[in-house]
């Protein structure tokens, strides 16, 4: 599977068998510079209602969108929603959001959309093993770099990417990449903004992926 970052939340997921996955897309001009997103794609995940995560115009090719909890299964791609919220007040400040968990390639990948409080230990289970986790680390719309590591300690993936936070690109509140790994061992920094994973060559410890910024 190839992950490409296209800025803020936003990923291309590329399958073996050339099934394309948007996640996320936001609407160009919502608080960030990145590259117009415009992709031909077979499946639109949307975590939730916010213009920089639902730019379904983004998407060409009559993809099938979800955005919504539940499982499914679309092109070989298992998906699984869970719901969860935006904010620490379950919802009462920014509403709903949703977690995505699908398997591609084998690969278990976990987009946890702008979550906005930590895990409960029923969500954890109920999101079970994770190769790949990609979490928000802004510090004011979502959780912060601190909480996303116990989100990250509490899932133990085999690689973390951060998104969702300030850069050259980006002028979001608060946290950076930086500021995210400056802390932890096994970081990788990645000059592009797109990454190959496959299941027979994961990691056996956390390693925490810094993609570089699309342009």
């Amino acid at each position: 599977m190839k992950i490409k970052w296209l800025g803020h939340s936003c990923f291309l997921l590329t399958s073996e068998k050339g099934t394309r996955i948007l996640m996320d897309p936001f609407t160009a001009g919502q608080y960030q510079n990145y590259p117009v997103v415009k992709e031909t794609v077979d499946i639109v995940t949307i975590s939730h209602g916010h213009p920089d995560h639902n730019n379904v115009a983004a998407a060409s090719g009559n993809p099938e969108i979800v955005k919504e909890s539940g499982t499914r299964n679309i092109k070989g791609v298992s998906i699984k929603g869970i719901n969860v919220w935006h904010d620490e007040n379950k919802g009462k400040e920014r509403g709903e959001n949703i977690i995505f968990c699908l398997e591609v390639d084998g690969v278990q990948l976990c987009h946890v959309g702008d979550l906005g409080h930590s895990l409960s230990g029923e969500q954890i289970s109920e999101i079970g093993s994770v190769d790949v986790l990609l979490i928000p680390i802004d510090g004011v719309f979502t959780i912060d770099a601190g909480t996303a590591k116990k989100v990250c300690d509490a899932l133990k993936p085999k690689l973390v990417i951060p998104m969702h936070y300030k850069t050259d690109s980006c002028d979001w509140p608060q946290w950076s990449a930086k500021d995210f790994v400056k802390d932890v061992k096994n970081v990788r920094h990645v000059e592009s903004s797109e990454v190959e994973i496959t299941k027979d060559k994961l990691p056996a410890e956390t390693e925490y992926i810094v993609l570089g910024v699309p342009c």
